[in-house]
């Protein structure tokens, strides 16, 4: 339910904070006081878009916040989670409206673009105005109404159906999209399987191509090598002359003789003695490099020919071995999503086939159920409907086979009325007068309070264009959903206003040439006095006054 609602520089209020309590709450009060722009307010923290027109004339901003308390209200708290919002039993939204055109929402503190705040807001607040039946008018939304009405009944084989439309329609779109672009699917077909068996059949390793380049060098300076090689050993170990390593031997036998006598003389033997095994090991090294090397003359023409073809491969399919590997798997994953693992197109119409049998299957069984809701929806809402002075009126929900089924089911819904015994059962938005609409959606309210799990519904004048004891029927059913929904109400009808359970005044001055709203939460004797002034205008009589405590009486002890 909404706790607190605080506004701002919101078009004709400077600054209003007001509290809401639980059950039914009207605002009362002259016409263009304000108390739609409250409801406006409120609809803005719910996600309705905003305008630079609600912005306080000379503020750069409007400021709206809403506290609610969440804690039973499971919807609220896995769309919050869903968020990436921590939820608490408290949830505060607020929204700064600027008069640049930008908007700015905060949800717990987190700032959220509008489509989030809308999916927040849905699970908090239900407005209804005079002029917004759009859920009656618009056929398309009365399926959406009907599984409303018992979402445990339907919930479950409705969330089966869609499972299984679903992986009909990908199949179906799959098998489509193969016969319509049947040589191009194919072509295509062609095309990955010849790329996957060339970079296969490569059977390339990564960092080949670098020592393919390293070896081909050593095979292109095979002479110079052996010839370098060949020198460098005879002077090192040399078989006439005395040997470099031979000569370097020497000095270190003649520096250890005097290293004893000075420090400088022992470092000296110690690095040409660490540069004679260094020389050593580097003979040892050079020998074996000469034993070991042979040439082959096929060995450069395969080094060669393999890096021709990672060479081919990079023009075709990446700058590097990586690269290329990488595309492999890419391409492996498309040629066997479009092959079906082997399917032709044969075995996948197949496949469409089986699962439209069980969408077809799963269909009947939601519609049957639907069917069952229905019959159960309409003597529902004709039995609140007699509560509403519409006891004569007829309410069908009526079934029309889809042309082609979808994501919902195999149906089309609409709601038939007839007002009129003798009447034709017609389309209700075609015949339904606005009086007409506003109970039928009152009587759908009723019934759906227990089920919707928003915290907060608001009706916006209404019970417009009603009076006497239509009006007293209203002000009863827009209470009775006050028993599971907290209600935030507009009316200028006394009925409606005695009926509630809190009465707020709205009215406007001017101060400093500048018009003002104001909001007054009234105690029982200033209930009186509105009411008396619904009832008799604005000249307060002792007989108004009268007839408004007897209402508000009669509300007390019912």
């Amino acid at each position: 339910m909404l706790l607190e609602l605080s506004i701002k520089d919101f078009a004709i209020i400077e600054q209003l904070d007001v509290s809401f309590k639980q059950g039914m709450t009207v605002l009362t009060g002259e016409t263009g006081a304000g108390k739609s722009i409250i409801i406006d307010a409120v609809g803005l923290l719910a996600g309705g878009r905003g305008s630079v027109d609600f912005v306080r004339t000379g503020t750069d901003k409007a400021v709206l916040q809403g506290v609610f308390d969440i804690s039973e209200i499971e919807n609220t708290k896995t769309v919050l989670t869903n968020l990436g919002i921590e939820p608490s039993d408290d949830l505060v939204i607020t929204r700064d409206l600027f008069k640049t055109g930008r908007s700015v929402c905060r949800v717990n503190g987190t700032i959220v673009n509008l489509n989030s705040l809308k999916l927040v807001g849905q699970t908090l607040i239900d407005i209804h105005g005079q002029n917004e039946h759009q859920e009656l008018m618009d056929s398309e939304k009365h399926l959406a109404l009907l599984d409303q009405y018992d979402e445990n009944a339907v919930g479950a084989i409705r969330e089966k159906y869609q499972a299984t439309f679903t992986e009909y329609s990908k199949l179906n779109n799959q098998l489509n999209k193969s016969r319509q672009n049947e040589h191009e699917w194919n072509q295509r077909v062609d095309m990955l399987q010849f790329q996957v068996d060339e970079i296969q059949s490569a059977n390339l390793e990564q960092g080949e191509d670098d020592e393919l380049e390293k070896r081909r060098e050593q095979l292109i300076n095979f002479q110079s090598i052996s010839d370098a090689l060949a020198t460098s050993f005879q002077i090192l170990e040399g078989d006439d002359d005395v040997s470099a390593i031979d000569q370097i031997g020497s000095v270190m036998q003649e520096l250890q003789g005097i290293s004893d006598y000075d420090e400088e003389y022992q470092q000296m033997s110690e690095e040409v003695q660490n540069a004679y095994y260094a020389l050593e090991d580097v003979t040892n090294r050079v020998r074996s490099s000469i034993d070991a090397m042979e040439w082959n003359s096929a060995e450069l023409d395969e080094v060669e020919q393999r890096l021709e073809v990672i060479r081919q491969l990079k023009k075709k399919y990446g700058n590097s071995i990586t690269e290329i590997i990488n595309y492999l798997q890419k391409i492996e994953i498309e040629l066997n999503e479009m092959t079906g693992s082997g399917r032709d197109l044969n075995d996948l119409s197949e496949m469409v086939e089986q699962r439209y049998q069980e969408v077809k299957k799963l269909g009947l069984q939601l519609t049957k159920v639907r069917q069952e809701m229905a019959v159960s929806l309409e003597q529902a809402i004709r039995e609140q409907l007699s509560g509403l002075y519409m006891e004569k009126t007829q309410f069908k929900v009526q079934f029309t086979p889809k042309k082609i089924p979808d994501h919902e089911g195999f149906d089309e819904v609409e709601f038939l009325i007839q007002p009129n015994p003798g009447e034709e059962l017609k389309p209700l938005a075609k015949i339904a007068s606005g009086g007409e609409l506003s109970r039928i959606m009152l009587a759908l309210k009723t019934i759906f309070a227990r089920n919707e799990g928003v915290t907060s519904i608001v009706f916006d004048e209404v019970d417009t264009g009603v009076s006497g004891r239509v009006a007293q029927a209203i002000a009863d059913k827009i209470h009775e959903i006050s028993l599971h929904s907290q209600v935030l109400c507009i009316s200028h009808l006394p009925q409606v206003a005695a009926r509630a359970d809190h009465q707020l005044h709205v009215a406007k001055k001017v101060v400093g040439g500048r018009t003002m709203t104001k909001l007054t939460i009234l105690n029982d004797e200033g209930r009186v006095n509105e009411i008396a002034k619904m009832l008799a205008g604005v000249n307060i009589t002792e007989l108004s006054l009268e007839h408004a405590r007897e209402l508000l009486q009669t509300e007390r002890e019912r």
